[in-house]
């Protein structure tokens, strides 16, 4: 199993939008840089477990744990002109952007920026990185395990 952190606008996608949503499962649309494509299409697994991330908003952070409910597959918005996702460069044929689909397995407490760096075994924490922009990231068994302890006290 591997473990993941994946961002979202809470404008765009909230925790708890997610949860109000039927079976708490949705498509993983609008990613569109090619390294987190990347790490969706050709890594991630059905089963996985990634937190969920609400990103460029006021209190940014840890807010949930999703599990990878599907294989990858191509991102439906992708094709949909009325999208602000859409790509006139991808086709049905040869798609260009591939998502998953993740299941809300719970709402956890809320984690900031600032308590994960205060945790210095967490350092190197990816989302931590200076620049760090990537919507997908990989999140090592270590790092999983010292979340955890956070996340369920």
């Amino acid at each position: 199993m591997q473990y993941w952190l994946m961002k979202s606008e809470p404008g765009e996608l909230s925790i708890d939008d997610l949860a109000n949503l039927p079976g708490k499962k949705i498509e993983w649309f609008g990613v569109r840089n090619y390294q987190a494509r990347n790490f969706m299409r050709d890594e991630m697994k059905k089963g996985d477990l990634a937190l969920f991330w609400h990103s460029s908003c006021k209190e940014p952070g840890i807010y949930g744990i999703v599990k990878i409910a599907t294989s990858p597959h191509p991102d439906s918005t992708q094709f949909v002109v009325t999208s602000h996702y859409y790509d006139p460069k991808s086709n049905i044929e040869n798609p260009r952007w591939w998502c998953v689909d993740v299941e809300l397995l719970q709402k956890t407490c809320y984690i900031s920026i600032g308590t994960l760096r205060n945790h210095p075994e967490l350092g190197d924490l990816q989302v931590l990185q200076k620049g760090n922009r990537l919507s997908v990231t990989k999140v090592s068994a270590k790092h999983w395990q010292i979340l955890n302890k956070l996340l369920n006290g």
